[in-house]
């Protein structure tokens, strides 16, 4: 597969080319980054100094069987209008333009939808908060069980922020501090409440959520909540089963913790039942199943590949 990607020089390009370095199906064929054109691309992308490429300014599109956009939201539908698309080109966007499934995108979330994903022209990837909150929320959905009222509280590493600097991203303000932003208002919302209705269809309750900056580079640490009248035994089949044929979404039967999702493409999941309530704990690498391995695990899927090809992986950088 010969791959081209846009927006080169952000993290999410950076997990992509580590991933796709070693891909045994994979040749990248160019590395789009305007401002960066020129430069190699491990004068940009740390731990990657051997690797022999540059960047470029040009996009050979007709060369490439497959196109990575990893450019700021709301960057993809332009280039898309403003850019003649060789009919066979397949897409994955990373940007949140298409996540509703409009202009031929399918979602790209494999637990949701993989039969859909397989053989996709063109594939959406999911948010990393929504990756996560849907993971916990997905097997009740599938049972028709969930209540009218659900509460998550998400946190999030530093480079869920992007690479460009902000005064929230600053190590002296990040670390030893935390902090609430977006309350109840948060983007991903919208492609979380779309997946449930696929699986609940009329589900019309509130999603609470409250995403948290964390004082840590990368990971996602989800704990959702809602009333549940089965029993723990009952839910841990429910999910076990749910997850059974999905190779990145583990069910534990012991606490988790972020640590064991950190640098690889695994959504670890542990419930815990509460009196009434039951609460599902998710983690994730933002970067990873929250990004770019999961959009390299869509790729395959797209191309008929095993969905865990070029996905064992080796620690990052971070």
């Amino acid at each position: 597969m010969k791959i081209g990607i846009i927006g080169g020089a952000g993290y999410t390009a950076g997990e992509l080319l580590r991933l796709l370095i070693n891909h045994p199906q994979a040749e990248i064929v160019f590395i789009n980054s305007v401002s960066n054109a020129g430069n190699r691309v491990g004068s940009v992308h740390c731990g990657l100094e051997d690797v022999d490429m540059v960047f470029t300014d040009q996009l050979p599109l007709d060369l490439i069987d497959l196109l990575f956009i990893c450019s700021a939201h709301g960057e993809s539908s332009k280039f898309l209008e403003s850019h003649d698309i060789p009919a066979s080109l397949r897409i994955i966007d990373l940007a949140q333009d298409f996540r509703d499934e409009h202009g031929g995108f399918i979602y790209g979330l494999p637990e949701l939808q993989r039969p859909q994903i397989m053989g996709a022209a063109r594939v959406a990837n999911p948010g990393c908060f929504a990756t996560a909150i849907q993971l916990s929320l997905l097997p009740a959905a599938a049972q028709g069980i969930l209540p009218n009222a659900v509460s998550v509280t998400g946190i999030t590493g530093s480079t869920g922020a992007g690479v460009k600097p902000a005064a929230t991203t600053h190590f002296s303000w990040r670390t030893d501090n935390l902090s609430v932003y977006k309350a109840f208002e948060h983007q991903h919302l919208d492609e979380i409440r779309r997946s449930i209705a696929k699986l609940q269809p009329g589900f019309a309750g509130e999603l609470n959520f409250v995403p948290v900056r964390g004082d840590f580079a990368r990971g996602i640490f989800v704990i959702t909540y809602f009333n549940c009248d089965k029993s723990q035994e009952e839910m841990q089949r429910i999910y076990e089963d749910y997850y059974a044929e999905h190779p990145f979404a583990s069910v534990s039967t012991k606490p988790i913790d972020l640590k064991q999702a950190v640098n690889t493409n695994r959504a670890r999941i542990s419930l815990e039942k509460h009196g009434n309530k039951l609460m599902v704990l998710v983690a994730i690498d933002n970067l990873l199943k929250g990004a770019s391995g999961q959009a390299v695990q869509n790729m395959n899927l797209m191309f008929g590949l095993n969905e865990q090809t070029g996905l064992k992986l080796k620690p990052s950088v971070f």
